[in-house]
C-alpha cells in the first residue's frame, strides 16, 4: 500500500474534523450532523430526478426507435432482433450487475471517511476487472454465436448475437466509470452516457436496418445490421465517460497506485452474489423466452408463428411493462451511495430516512402506473405502435396481465439495492432463486395448457415478483434500526387508495367519451391527464406527498439559501 497516499488521507480526514469544528462552535460535529440531514435527502432526491428525468428521456428515444423498427423488420425480424438482445442482457448482467454496486459500495464508504486515494485505487481495481470480463464476454458470443441461437431455438438470430457482441466490452467500461461517478453521488454522467447510447441505437440502427431492407438483405440479416446500431450508442457512450473521468482523474492519479489483491477480493466478495442475483433473473427470462418459443410449437404452432407471437409480446408488451421499473432504477442508483454512507457513519436516523424515502418514491411512483397500464394496455400501446393492428391485437391481453406485475418488479429494484447497501447480498440470491423456480415451474405449466398459451408468460412474471418482493420486504425488517418506519398503512395503504380513486375517475371520462363517438387516442391522453391531475391533487390533500418533498427537489426553494450557506462556509 502506498504510504504517501495513507498519510494524505488521513491528513484529509482530520483537517476535516477541524474545519467543522471551527464552523459550528464546540458541537462542530453534533450541529455538522444535524446540518447535513436535510442535505443527504436533498441529494437523494436530486439524484433521483436527474437520473428519472434521462430515463424517461432514453425511454422515450427507445420506444421511437422500436416504432420504425417493427415497421422496418416486423414481428418476425424483431424476434431475431431480441433473441439476441437478451442473450446480450444476459451477459451484461453477469459482467456488470455486481461490479458497480460493489464499486459505489466501496467508493461512497471511502468518500465518507475522506479517503480519496484509496477511492481512486479502488476504481482503477474495478477497471481492470470489467476489461477482463469485456473481453472476455465478447470473444465467446462471437466464437458461440451458432450453438446459442441453435440452444435458444431460433437458429437464424445468429447473424444479430454476433453483431451485438463487441457491445458487452463497451458496457463493462462504461460500466466501470458510472459506478465511480455514482460512488460520489454524482448522477450526470450515468444520465448523459444513456442518453448519447440511446441516440446513437436509435439513428444507426434505423438507419442500418433499413438500408439493409432496401438492398433485398434477408429478415435475420436485416435485424442483425439494426442491432449493430446499438452496438455503436454503447461505443458511442463508453468512450464519453472515459473521456471525461480521464480529464476529471488525472490530478488525483498522482495519489493512487494499482489497487492489490485485498481491494479485488473485496470488491468480488461483495459484487459476487449481486452477480449472482441478477444473472438468476436473466438466466429466467432466457429460460422464459425458451419456455414460450418451444411450448407454442409444441402446441402446434408453425416455428414462424411461435416467433410472431414472441416478437410481438417482447416488442411491445415488455418495453412498457419495463418503462417503470427502469424509471425506479434511478432510485436504487442514488440510494446506494446515500444509504452506505450512513452505514459507514453508523447513522441510525439517517439510515432510516433514506430507505423510508426510496421505498416511498418507489410505491408513489409504481402504484398508479401499475393500474393505469393494467386497465388501459390497449390505448397505450395504440398510442405507441400505430398502424401495426395485428401486433397490438396479439400484446395488448398480454400487457394488461403483466401490468399487475409492474409494483412488484419496482419493489424489487429498490428492497434489492437496500439489502444490498447493508452488505446482505445473500438475501436477494435467495428471494430470486425461489421466485425465479416458481416462473419456471409456472411458465412451463401454463404454456403448456391450450386455454392459457402465452398468457401463461405474463402469469408467471406475476407469481415471480411477488414471490421476490415478499421474501424481500421480510429480509429489510431484520436490518433497519427502526423497523416500525416501513409502516404498511402509511407507506403502502394511502397510495394504493388514491391510485384506485384517480384511475376509476379516468375511466369515468375515457368510457364516455368512447361511447359519443371520439377518437380512442384522444380519449385515452384527456383520461390519462385527469389521473395524473387527480393522483397529485389527492396526494397532496391527504399528505401522501409534503411541501418538504417538494423543496427538496433541484428547483425546489430550500436549494437558493443552501447554496448561498454553503458558498459563504467555503469562504471562511
Amino acid at each position: 500500500m502506498n504510504t504517501k497516499a495513507c498519510e494524505y488521507d488521513v491528513i484529509f480526514h482530520t483537517l476535516e474534523k477541524e474545519r467543522a469544528k471551527e464552523r459550528y462552535g464546540g458541537g462542530g460535529m453534533n450541529r455538522l450532523a444535524n446540518k447535513q440531514k436535510k442535505e443527504h435527502k436533498g441529494s437523494f432526491l436530486s439524484g433521483v430526478v436527474i437520473l428519472s428525468l434521462s430515463t424517461v428521456l432514453v425511454k422515450v428515444i427507445g420506444l421511437a426507435c422500436k416504432i420504425p423498427m417493427i415497421a422496418i423488420l416486423g414481428a418476425e425480424g424483431m424476434g431475431y432482433f431480441n433473441s439476441a438482445y437478451e442473450i446480450y442482457a444476459l451477459l451484461c448482467v453477469i459482467s456488470t450487475a455486481g461490479l458497480p454496486v460493489a464499486l459505489a459500495i466501496l467508493l461512497s464508504s471511502a468518500y465518507e471517511r475522506g479517503e480519496y486515494a484509496k477511492a481512486e485505487r479502488i476504481y482503477r481495481s474495478a477497471l481492470r476487472m470489467f476489461c477482463i470480463l469485456g473481453v472476455v464476454g465478447t470473444l465467446l458470443l462471437i466464437a458461440f454465436a451458432k450453438p446459442i441461437a441453435l440452444a435458444i431455438g431460433n437458429a437464424d438470430a445468429g447473424e444479430c448475437i454476433v453483431a451485438i457482441a463487441p457491445a458487452l466490452l463497451c458496457v463493462c467500461l462504461a460500466s466501470a466509470v458510472r459506478g465511480y461517478f455514482q460512488g460520489g453521488s454524482r448522477m450526470g454522467p450515468t444520465a448523459v452516457s444513456q442518453l448519447i447510447e440511446a441516440v446513437g441505437k436509435l439513428l444507426f440502427g434505423v438507419l442500418f436496418a433499413s438500408l439493409a431492407v432496401r438492398y433485398g438483405c434477408d429478415v435475420s440479416v436485416a435485424a442483425a445490421y439494426g442491432i449493430l446500431g446499438l452496438t455503436l450508442g454503447t461505443l458511442l457512450s463508453a468512450l464519453y465517460l472515459m473521456i471525461l473521468k480521464g480529464i476529471e482523474g488525472k490530478k488525483r492519479l498522482k495519489h493512487a497506485q494499482l489497487g492489490g489483491q485485498g481491494t479485488v477480493r473485496t470488491l468480488l466478495r461483495i459484487a459476487f452474489p449481486i452477480t449472482v442475483s441478477a444473472a438468476v433473473l436473466g438466466v429466467t427470462r432466457m429460460v422464459d423466452m425458451a419456455l414460450i418459443l418451444r411450448r407454442l410449437s409444441a402446441g402446434g404452432l408453425l416455428a414462424a408463428d411461435a416467433n410472431r407471437i414472441y416478437g410481438a409480446y417482447t416488442t411491445l408488451a415488455i418495453p412498457v411493462f419495463s418503462l417503470i421499473p427502469a424509471l425506479i432504477t434511478p432510485i436504487a442508483l442514488s440510494l446506494v451511495p446515500q444509504l452506505s454512507a450512513a452505514i459507514a457513519s453508523r447513522a441510525d436516523t439517517g439510515q432510516t430516512r433514506v430507505v423510508t424515502d426510496a421505498v416511498r418514491l418507489t410505491v408513489l411512483l409504481a402504484m398508479p402506473a401499475s393500474l393505469g397500464i393494467t386497465v388501459y394496455a390497449e390505448p397505450i400501446l395504440s398510442l405507441l405502435f400505430s398502424g401495426e393492428a395485428e401486433a397490438i391485437a396479439i400484446a395488448a391481453p398480454l400487457l394488461s396481465v403483466l401490468g399487475i406485475s409492474v409494483f412488484f418488479s419496482c419493489m424489487i429494484t429498490t428492497t434489492n439495492a437496500i439489502l444490498q447497501s447493508y452488505r446482505k447480498t445473500e438475501k436477494p440470491i435467495v428471494s430470486t432463486v425461489t421466485g425465479s423456480l416458481v416462473k419456471i415451474v409456472g411458465a412451463y405449466c401454463l404454456i403448456g395448457i391450450p386455454r392459457i398459451g402465452v398468457y401463461g408468460a405474463p402469469i408467471s412474471t406475476f407469481l415471480c415478483n411477488l414471490t421476490v418482493t415478499a421474501m424481500n420486504l421480510w429480509y429489510l425488517h431484520g436490518c433497519l434500526p427502526h423497523t416500525r418506519a416501513l409502516s404498511v398503512a402509511r407507506i403502502f395503504g394511502k397510495p394504493f387508495a388514491i391510485s384506485v380513486c384517480s384511475i376509476l375517475l379516468s375511466v369515468g371520462v375515457y368510457l364516455p367519451m368512447c361511447v359519443w363517438g371520439y377518437h380512442k387516442t384522444a380519449s385515452f391522453l384527456i383520461a390519462a391527464a385527469v389521473a395524473v391531475v387527480a393522483y397529485v391533487a389527492l396526494a397532496l390533500g391527504f399528505r401522501v406527498i409534503t411541501r418538504e418533498d417538494l423543496s427538496l427537489l433541484p428547483w425546489g426553494k430550500k436549494k437558493k439559501n443552501d447554496c448561498a450557506s454553503d458558498c459563504s462556509e467555503m469562504k471562511s
